[in-house]
């Protein structure tokens, strides 16, 4: 094809994208936390005391999911702050992880526990920055019986929180248990992560009140056998990899709000494959200086009008 007829195809393509993201819900995309140390240098500049790394994501994208809450319920304080953090992005809206006793330990819910985390979200829900509440169960946790009664309790502990439950065994994906997410108003979460037996499959899935897609990587070698936890996160999605996942975010735009978190969050890699996605997308890109230094040409996308 001529060059002329490359500039029309490329032209027409970004017509298409325009319109289809025009006639879609929004499409939010960021990573997985904020706080990580080996973004220093990669993903954040030389700094003093007073940098704000939140804020400093929150130019960049629309959406972070916060991953503290599930080691430790956070008071009430701290999603003022945040919230007050990312205020100079209009369009900014939190997912956040819900605690692991609710959803790793096989103890009863704590009425306490639950009251707590509902005056977390509160402040989050008054000031319009709450996108999600991310119920993550390990693949451990089966399609059972007893199992899909804890997740009604859970359920209705959280009624009225925009709720999206991610479960990584493959005994849930299917149109059964779709009808029960939506009986319950709750999303269902695709997942992109190392296929193993039994695992959940990459999917463009919509139930509930929104959709949700988390992407984590696919090192297959240190899944389950590693040593420090940051390892099985280590991995950068190609852009061939991401492109099948284009398709199903703008299949999965169509019907609902749309929340596509990245993961894979070694050394910045989340930030690039957030990037490549909101490019292939049609959305302005702009990546941080120093991450593009780190990765050179891997790190090409450019920012739009």
């Amino acid at each position: 094809m001529s060059s002329e007829g490359n500039e029309i195809r490329n032209a027409q393509n970004k017509i298409a994208k325009v319109l289809t993201n025009a006639a879609a819900h929004p499409i939010r995309v960021g990573p997985a936390g904020w706080s990580y140390s080996d973004w220093e240098g990669t993903v954040y500049p030389p700094h003093g005391s007073r940098f704000d790394a939140l804020a400093y994501l929150a130019s960049f994208f629309d959406t972070i999911e916060i991953n503290s809450p599930f080691y430790r319920i956070p008071p009430p304080t701290h999603s003022r702050s945040w919230i007050r953090r990312v205020g100079t992005n209009p369009d900014f809206k939190f997912t956040t992880k819900i605690f692991r006793g609710f959803t790793h330990e096989k103890t009863q819910l704590a009425a306490a526990d639950v009251k707590s985390f509902r005056n977390y979200l509160d402040p989050l829900v008054e000031a319009d920055r709450l996108g999600a509440v991310l119920l993550q169960y390990p693949w451990s946790f089966k399609n059972t019986p007893e199992n899909q009664e804890k997740l009604e309790n859970l359920f209705r502990a959280f009624d009225g929180y925009p709720r999206a439950l991610e479960v990584r065994h493959a005994s849930f994906q299917n149109e059964e248990f779709f009808r029960f997410l939506d009986e319950h108003n709750v999303a269902w979460v695709n997942v992109d992560q190392p296929m193993f037996h039994e695992s959940v499959k990459p999917s463009d899935t919509v139930t509930g009140p929104l959709a949700y897609a988390r992407l984590h990587g696919r090192n297959y070698e240190k899944w389950f056998a590693h040593e420090e936890s940051w390892e099985r996160y280590n991995y950068l999605y190609t852009k061939d990899e991401l492109t099948p996942w284009v398709d199903r975010i703008q299949r999965m735009a169509a019907k609902r709000e749309t929340y596509i978190i990245t993961n894979n969050h070694f050394r910045g890699q989340a930030i690039v494959n957030a990037t490549d996605l909101k490019d292939a997308l049609g959305q302005s890109a702009k990546m941080p200086p120093q991450l593009k230094e780190a990765y050179g040409e891997r790190a090409n996308a450019s920012p739009r009008p």
